[in-house]
C-alpha cells in the first residue's frame, strides 16, 4: 500500500509559523559576547551567542548533509563561512523538540534557511562528539528578513493509499480564505492551475499536487497525493494471464475469488478459481500471502490485495536465477470468507487422458512465445496454483530434501534406463519430470519404485524447480521396485588388467560430523569395491581428504584417509592395496574448507607395480621422456590457472605383466553456479563450462605429447570430469587421440549420477585409441540411484574397464 511521504506540520509548528514575525522580536540573540563559529569550536565550554552560517545538517559525526531534500530537523551545522565543507570547521547545533528554534530554523521545514546567517545562544558543549552548541535559549538572523508567513499546507480527505474506483477525494487548507490549486499530470502546480472547487473523482491510478494561496503569504508548499485504483470484477485467470508474468504485476485487485485448496504455512495458501475460462494457457490458482490469514482448504474467499512476482525458496542467487510465482499479497489487503467447506475442484490429470507434458523441449524462444504445447517451462507455468492429479506414479530418483522426481503411469511413456530413471541426451533435459514435494526427508525410495494410485497436489515452484505440493500422509500405496544394486560382470583375469574409478564423496580418517566419513561408509565403500567392483587392479579414487578431514589446521597428507579405506578393504576380503597420491597446496583445490579433497590411486602390488621413479611435489608439473614419466606420480601443469581452486590430475604409470600404462585421475571443476534447466535465463548460462573446457585441453595436450614421443604408449584418463560424454568438454579432452569408453556402454546403462531426477555421466574412463578394441566396460550402479537405506556407499557410480594390454599395439 502506498504511503504519503509529504510531511504535515503539527498545530504547534503551525501557530510558530505563523506568528513567527511577532515572536523574533522577543527571541532575539543578544550582541552581547558574540562569537564565532571558530572561537565556539576552540573554546567549547560555556554559555555564548554564536554567529555563522547554515551550512547543512548533521548525519552522524564528521558526516554532514549540505544540500538536497534534508532529512531531520533535530540539527544544523553551522560555519563562519557559508560555502564551508570541512569538518573540523563546522559546529554542530542541537534544535530541541517543541523549541522556537527548531520550529523556525531547521532545514526539513525550511530548505530556504540554507546559507542564511544567524545568531543563537546557548550552551557550548560536545555535540555528535564533537564541539558543539545545545539547549539554545533565543535566536535571530542577522542582515535578513525574519521567514516570510506562509500559507498552511493542503492536505486530503483521503490518505495516499490504495483505494476503490469512484472515490472522493476532498482537498482543504488550515489557513481560512485561501485558494487551492491543482494537477494531476505530474507537474508542480501554480496559481495558473486548475483551481479547486469540488470534490475529485477517482477512477484510475492518479497523483495529485496541489498548493493554497492567499494574498499577503507565502503560497504554501506542494502537497502530494498518490492514489492507486483497484482492479474490480477480475478472475484468478486473468491476474495469471498466458505468459510467465501477470499483465496486471504490481497492480492492486479487490474482489477476486477463489478455494482455498491448500495451505502452506500460516502466512500463504492457494487458491482456486470456481469459475474457469476456457483458455488452457491461462491458471486458474495463485498463491495469497497474508500473515496470520487463519485459513482452512474449503473456503471461499474474496481477496484485496496487491499482484506480485514474487520468487520464492531458493539458493542465494535465486534472484538471477529462478522464476517467480505470480502472488496476491494481502498483506495490506484483506481476505473476507464467502463459503467454508466447499468441495474442491476435480484436479487436472497430468499423463493418460489428462494432459501430456513436453518430452523434449525446456524451452527454445527464449521466452518470445508462450506455448505449453512444445515447452515444458510454458507447460508447467499454465498450471501455476492448480490442483493437479500424477496416476500411478513412478519414482526415478532416490528421495532427497523431502522431494521425489516422478513420471505418470508408471513411466510407460518414457525411455526409462536399466534402473527405472530417465537419461538425458544432448537434446533431451527431460521436462516431463516431476517434482513432488511432500516434506518428508526420511522417506525411503528409489528409481524404479512407485505408487499405486494418485497424488494430487498444487503446482508451485522452488529451489530452481517447479514442484507438485503434497502431504506424506496423503500419498497412496507406496510399492518398491526391483531395481537392485549391482555386481559387475567383468572378473580378475591373469593377463588382463581392471582399473576403476571410484568418487568416494569427501572420504577421510575422520569420522565425526556431516562432513565425517561414518563407519558404515567406509564400510560401504570397502564392500563396493571388493564385492561389487570385484577389487579391481588399479582404483583411481576421486574426492579422498586429508588425514583429518574437514578440520581445517593446515594438514594436506591424506595417509591416514588411505590407510583406513585400505585396513576395511583387507577386512572385507580385498588385497592390501598401496596407496599414492600427490598433497596439495593447502586450501588451494577447492572442495570442503580444511578437507584438501584430492585424487589419488590404490593398486594391488600383487599384480600391478609403481614404475620406479621420483614422486612429484604439488607443484611440479609432469612431463614423458624416454618412455617414461619424469615424475612418478606428477602433477600435470598445477601451476596452470586453469586449475584455480580446482583438483590438478595426477598422472601415475604402472606395469602389469611386463607392459607399462599411464594412468591420469583427475576431478574436473564442478559445475557449482551453472544457472538451472527451468531458470529465468533460457537457455541457462553455463559458467563453469569456460574452465572445464581448459582443463580438457590441457589433459589432452599432456597425451598428445606422450603420444608423440611414444605413439605405442598406453594412456588411460579416469575420474570426475563434471560434464557429459556429449558435451564440447569431453570432445576436448578426446580429441584424436583417445576413445571414451563410455560411448561403448548401452545407452540405457549409460549413467553415473543422478541431478534433479536426470541419470547422467559425469564419470568417464577413456583410453587411447590403440587400446580401444582391447577394452572392455562396465558401469556399476551400486550408488546414484539409491538411498543409504539402500546400500548407497557414494553419489557416484563407479566406472571399471578390463584390458588386454599385451594384445594393445
Amino acid at each position: 500500500m502506498l504511503k504519503r511521504k509529504t510531511k504535515k506540520l503539527t498545530n504547534i509548528s503551525i501557530i510558530f509559523a505563523m506568528v513567527i514575525s511577532l515572536i523574533l522580536p522577543m527571541q532575539q540573540a543578544s550582541a552581547d559576547n558574540v562569537i564565532s563559529v571558530s572561537e565556539a569550536i576552540a573554546n567549547n565550554s560555556g554559555t555564548a551567542t554564536v554567529e555563522g552560517y547554515i551550512v547543512g545538517i548533521v548525519k552522524s559525526t564528521n558526516n554532514y548533509q549540505f544540500e538536497g531534500t534534508f532529512t531531520t530537523a533535530t540539527n544544523l551545522a553551522l560555519a563562519d563561512s557559508a560555502d564551508e565543507r570541512d569538518p573540523k570547521k563546522i559546529l554542530p547545533v542541537q534544535l530541541k523538540n517543541g523549541t522556537d528554534a527548531r520550529a523556525a530554523l531547521n532545514l526539513y521545514d525550511h530548505p530556504e534557511n540554507l546559507g542564511k546567517k544567524i545568531r543563537i545562544a546557548g550552551t557550548l558543549k560536545a555535540y555528535f562528539s564533537v564541539p558543539g552548541h545545545q539547549e539554545s535559549t533565543s535566536f535571530s538572523f542577522v542582515d535578513a528578513a525574519p521567514p516570510e508567513p506562509q500559507v498552511e499546507e493542503v492536505s486530503s480527505s483521503v490518505e495516499g493509499q490504495v483505494i476503490s474506483k469512484g472515490t472522493q477525494v476532498t482537498l482543504s487548507t488550515a489557513t481560512p480564505d485561501a485558494a487551492i490549486y491543482y494537477t494531476v499530470d505530474g507537474s508542480n502546480p501554480t496559481a495558473d492551475s486548475t483551481l479547486y472547487t469540488a470534490p475529485i473523482t477517482i477512477n484510475e491510478d492518479i497523483t495529485i499536487k496541489a498548493i493554497a494561496v492567499k494574498e499577503g503569504l507565502k503560497n504554501s508548499s506542494i502537497a502530494e497525493f498518490k492514489y492507486q485504483v483497484a482492479l474490480s470484477g477480475l478472475r484468478i485467470h486473468d491476474i495469471q494471464g498466458a505468459g510467465h508474468n501477470s499483465p496486471v504485476a504490481n497492480k492492486v485487485v479487490e474482489g477476486v475469488e477463489g478455494i482455498v485448496t491448500k495451505v502452506v504455512d500460516d502466512r500463504n495458501f492457494y487458491m482456486q478459481d470456481l469459475q474457469p475460462d476456457n483458455n488452457s494457457n491461462t491458471s486458474e490458482g495463485i498463491l495469497v500471502y497474508q500473515p496470520n490469514h487463519g485459513q482452512t482448504e474449503g473456503n471461499v474467499v474474496s481477496v484485496n490485495g496487491q499482484v506480485k512476482e514474487w520468487v520464492l525458496e531458493g539458493y542465494s542467487d535465486k534472484l538471477k536465477t529462478d522464476l517467480a510465482m505470480t502472488e496476491i499479497n494481502a498483506q495490506y489487503g484483506s481476505i473476507s470468507i464467502l463459503e467454508e467447506q466447499h468441495v474442491l475442484p476435480s484436479a487436472l490429470v497430468i499423463g493418460m487422458f489428462g494432459l501430456q507434458p513436453p518430452t523434449k523441449v525446456i524451452d527454445n524462444d527464449k521466452f518470445t512465445e508462450f506455448d505449453p504445447q512444445e515447452d515444458g517451462i510454458d507447460f508447467y507455468e499454465s498450471l501455476e496454483g492448480m490442483l493437479v492429479e500424477i496416476n500411478n506414479p513412478a519414482v526415478i530418483a532416490p528421495q532427497k530434501y523431502g522431494e521425489l522426481v516422478v513420471l505418470p503411469d508408471r513411466g510407460e511413456y518414457s525411455r526409462l534406463n536399466s534402473a527405472g530413471g530417465l537419461n538425458i541426451t544432448e537434446f533431451d533435459y527431460n521436462p516431463e519430470r516431476i517434482f513432488v514435494d511432500m516434506g518428508d526427508e526420511d522417506f525411503v525410495a528409489k528409481s524404479g519404485d512407485y505408487f499405486e494410485g494418485a497424488i494430487t497436489g498444487v503446482v508451485s515452484y522452488g529451489f530452481s524447480n517447479y514442484k507438485v505440493l503434497t502431504d506424506v500422509e496423503d500419498l497412496p500405496a507406496f510399492v518398491e521396485g526391483n531395481t537392485e544394486r549391482e555386481i559387475t560382470r567383468i572378473h580378475e583375469k591373469h593377463k588382463e588388467l581392471t582399473i576403476a574409478s571410484f568418487n568416494v564423496e569427501n572420504f577421510s580418517a575422520n569420522e565425526e560430523g556431516r562432513d565425517g566419513t561414518s563407519d558404515e561408509k567406509a564400510e560401504r565403500i570397502a564392500v563396493s569395491i571388493v564385492h561389487n567392483l570385484n577389487a579391481p587392479d588399479i582404483v583411481g579414487l576421486v574426492e579422498m581428504q586429508d588425514g583429518n578431514g574437514p578440520t581445517n589446521d593446515g594438514t594436506t597428507d591424506a595417509k591416514e584417509s588411505a590407510d583406513r579405506l585400505i585396513a576395511e578393504i583387507t577386512v572385507q576380503g580385498g588385497p592390501e592395496y598401496v596407496y599414492t597420491d600427490i598433497a596439495p597446496v593447502d586450501g588451494e583445490d577447492g572442495g570442503i574448507p580444511g578437507g584438501n579433497i584430492r585424487v589419488g590411486f590404490i593398486y594391488n602390488p600383487e599384480r600391478v607395480s609403481l614404475v620406479e621413479g621420483t614422486k612429484g611435489t604439488a607443484t611440479e608439473a609432469v612431463g614423458y621422456e624416454n618412455g617414461k614419466l619424469t615424475l612418478n606420480p606428477g602433477r600435470i601443469d598445477p601451476m596452470n590457472p586453469a586449475f584455480e581452486d580446482s583438483r590438478k590430475p595426477v598422472a601415475a604409470q604402472f606395469e602389469f605383466n611386463g607392459e607399462d600404462v599411464i594412468v591420469v585421475a583427475n576431478h574436473f571443476n564442478s559445475k557449482g553456479g551453472d544457472q538451472p534447466l527451468f531458470g529465468k535465463n533460457q537457455p541457462p548460462v553455463l559458467g563453469s563450462e569456460v574452465q572445464r573446457k581448459e582443463i580438457a585441453a590441457i589433459v589432452n595436450g599432456f597425451v598428445k605429447d606422450v603420444k608423440e614421443e611414444d605413439k605405442n604408449a598406453k594412456v588411460v584418463l579416469l575420474g570426475d570430469f563434471n560434464d557429459f560424454e556429449f558435451t564440447d568438454s569431453l570432445e576436448i579432452l578426446k580429441g584424436n587421440e583417445l576413445t571414451n569408453m563410455i560411448e561403448k556402454v548401452p545407452f540405457n546403462e549409460r549413467y553415473t549420477y543422478s541431478y534433479q531426477g536426470n541419470a547422467q555421466v559425469l564419470d568417464h574412463i577413456l583410453v587411447t585409441n590403440n587400446m580401444a578394441k582391447k577394452t572392455k566396460v562396465d558401469i556399476v550402479h551400486i550408488n546414484s540411484q539409491f538411498m543409504e537405506e539402500h546400500g548407497r556407499a557414494s553419489d557416484h557410480d563407479p566406472v571399471l574397464i578390463q584390458v588386454k594390454l599385451d594384445k594393445v599395439k
